[in-house]
């Protein structure tokens, strides 16, 4: 039976932990990085995503925007004007059409030595809540970085975590998307008011919490703190558009996406007096379940 598969360049951890108490069984350790050096981030586990990438957010993605300091890995959103190389005033495509970008921020992506596919992972951040934010933790299909972006949604994605407002309530979500009847995303989606958080706890925007994923054979389940907030049944995410029969969804190794996003379809309009937002993520861990 098939626990768990990565693909890790060697050296990117010295030594391997096992940790007990996970519902899935014991969990060893194959994968982390706790920011403990102040700079840029690793260069052997991070990558960067450049410019404007996706749902016409207003953000130009850059990498000077994230950095370790104080044993945290910092994201960025400040306002700033970024000119766009790519401009075009007679391009119909938003990416082009723009003259500059308003803000920037930055989105850290691991490096494909680093996929993962069935396991656990946990993420412990604290999110930015300015209006206008739209953090996430996200898995992509590692093909769709490869230049293969016509297989999405049909191979899969992850939301460990988005944080935006809709009808300008503040709500967390946790989100699994494949291929629908016409072919674009069909989604099973929770989406959480944030009041219920704070019933809990009043300083919840002021604190880190721990966002984890585990996946096995049968099941993607997203925990906030301990708590479940999604599961997917693996068996009931069958595509049914142009790709039915031909891509399994959730079956390609994915690598893991960290961005602030400001704006766009769902950020809504930014509040710029909220400006420097700053998206704190103390560690990233990996580990494989036995």
């Amino acid at each position: 039976m098939e626990k768990a598969y990565f693909i890790l360049m060697a050296g990117l951890l010295a030594g391997c932990t096992t940790f007990a108490g996970n519902e899935n069984g014991n969990r060893e350790l194959v994968f982390s990085d706790e920011f403990s050096e102040n700079g840029a981030p690793n260069p052997a586990k991070w990558d960067f995503e450049h410019g404007f990438e996706r749902n016409e957010e207003l953000q130009w993605y850059q990498s000077e925007n994230a950095y370790c300091q104080n044993g945290m890995l910092i994201i960025e959103g400040k306002k700033e004007i970024k000119e766009n190389p790519k401009y075009d005033p007679n391009s119909k495509n938003w990416k082009f059409s723009r003259k500059n970008a308003e803000y920037t921020s930055a989105s850290v992506i691991t490096k494909p030595a680093i996929n993962l596919k069935r396991g656990s992972l946990e993420v412990r951040a604290r999110i930015p809540f300015g209006k206008g934010a739209w953090p996430a933790i996200w898995l992509l299909p590692d093909n769709f970085r490869h230049g293969n972006k016509h297989l999405w949604p049909a191979s899969g994605e992850i939301d460990i975590l988005e944080y935006y407002r809709i009808n300008k309530v503040p709500h967390i979500l946790a989100n699994f998307a494949w291929e629908g009847a016409d072919s674009g995303a069909k989604w099973n989606a929770k989406k959480i008011p944030l009041s219920y958080f704070q019933q809990k706890d009043s300083d919840w925007l002021a604190n880190f919490h721990i966002w984890r994923m585990d996946w096995d054979e049968k099941t993607i389940k997203i925990f906030l703190d301990g708590e479940l907030l999604n599961e997917m049944d693996l068996s009931k995410a069958v595509n049914e558009g142009k790709n039915k029969g031909k891509v399994v969804p959730f079956e390609m190794p994915q690598y893991l996406i960290l961005n602030l996003a400001l704006g766009g379809f769902a950020g809504g309009p930014v509040d710029a007096d909220a400006m420097p937002m700053k998206y704190e993520i103390d560690y990233v861990r990996i580990y494989k379940v036995n």
